[in-house]
């Protein structure tokens, strides 16, 4: 089969390939003896075609409970993975599932094996996969994974819904914007000039800006990819992650719907986690991973690291702004009960609702608006035309 590896050299370059071997040991061996350093190692399950097929959080949420139930019925895990891969429409997660098979037949734990596709299976999934395994519960386990895959995948696909509409409006607004600018102010420009009558200071003002436009487009289009191209720069570093994060949680409508979405998705992992027997300091961690946010994420590696002292996760909770002392005071009655894990499961639900009203009511006002300054943009370029025209109405001929 074919393995994925970044490597180092001799001189300390960064080299990335596929080798072919029979498993992962032997490719690791033969590119050791090539003088190269392996860093990652992933099992390339593409396919052979140019574009290969996507595997959706959908696909693998399916999967898992057809292996639930599979499991449940008395059905070995191999015979289950190869039943599902059989029948599996995918090209790509097939593959994926046939290898995970051929693993398991060999005798390694199906934790290990999931772990040898971290695109498809995060390591949320396999912490949990091999808690089930320590306890003996993988079929009832993986259907808590299913059910808790598809809490997110709803989670999320509820908020890219809410912003479909939001974002839909924002581009149209600059693509009328840039059409007026571009394609019926200049049609007008020649005339206003050869008249000589004195222009308003807004239509001098967007006659400035549509030949600067129309001249310099490259210039706009440069800085537009480079601007772009910023984001995605700074979104890979940790000084780029810290501001781009924190201006989300200042916006002045949507920073509500990102900070209990990020409440959410922590909480809800964490319970999650707890409930399913994983240890508490990778469950923290895994808290914080799911979070997506620089921010949440820092308060949970403080957390992580008090916790290694002895502290309670409330105590350290309660010093972050991030997080409402209400939900701080119910962390803490979960620790003194000891039912911590039900209560983050009843506040990743409350939060839940939370965000869904959070994102009507956002919605209900962006929409206006948006409409409102599409409205003012439009019509501040519209008047820019107009206002000299009446002005020309009015000269003798």
């Amino acid at each position: 089969m074919a393995f994925s590896y970044t490597a180092k050299d001799a001189g300390g370059n960064t080299l990335g390939g596929t080798i072919e071997s029979e498993d992962r040991e032997n490719a690791r061996l033969r590119l050791s003896r090539e003088g190269l350093h392996v860093l990652e190692m992933d099992a390339d399950v593409q396919e052979s075609t140019l574009i290969p097929k996507r595997v959706r959080k959908s696909d693998i949420i399916y999967a898992t409970s057809q292996l639930s139930v599979m499991i449940d019925t008395g059905i070995s895990l191999a015979e289950a993975l190869d039943g599902i891969a059989q029948q599996e429409a995918n090209p790509t997660l097939r593959r994926v599932l046939t290898e995970v098979k051929e693993r398991v037949g060999k005798g390694e734990d199906f934790s290990s094996a999931l772990a040898q596709f971290p695109r498809y299976f995060d390591a949320t999934y396999v912490a949990l996969v091999t808690a089930a395994e320590q306890s003996g519960t993988l079929a009832e386990m993986l259907d808590r994974i299913s059910h808790y895959m598809r809490g997110e995948l709803e989670a999320r696909g509820k908020v890219r819904a809410a912003m479909a509409y939001p974002a839909v409006m924002g581009l149209l607004a600059i693509g009328v914007t840039v059409f007026l600018l571009t394609f019926i102010m200049p049609k007008f420009t020649p005339l206003f000039s050869r008249r000589g009558v004195e222009l308003p200071m807004v239509t001098r003002v967007m006659m400035d800006l549509s030949q600067n436009m129309t001249h310099y487009w490259y210039a706009w289009l440069g800085g537009a990819a480079l601007a772009a191209g910023f984001y995605v720069y700074a979104r890979r570093t940790i000084w780029g992650r810290r501001c781009l994060d924190g201006a989300k949680l200042r916006l002045p409508l949507l920073g509500k719907i990102f900070r209990k979405t990020a409440l959410s998705r922590s909480i809800r992992t964490l319970g999650t986690m707890i409930q399913s027997g994983v240890p508490m300091l990778e469950a923290i961690r895994l808290s914080s991973d799911v979070s997506a946010n620089f921010h949440y994420q820092q308060v949970w590696e403080e957390v992580e690291e008090q916790v290694t002292q002895g502290n309670r996760i409330s105590d350290v909770l309660a010093e972050s702004p991030l997080f409402p002392s209400t939900l701080v005071q119910m962390i803490r009655a979960g620790e003194e009960t000891g039912k911590l894990d039900v209560v983050l499961q009843k506040v990743s639900l409350f939060y839940d609702r939370e965000v869904e009203m959070t994102l009507k009511a956002t919605t209900s006002l962006i929409e206006p608006l948006l409409i409102c300054v599409m409205g003012a943009v439009v019509g501040t370029i519209g008047l820019s035309i107009l206002l000299p025209i009446f002005s020309l109405s009015r000269v003798p001929h």
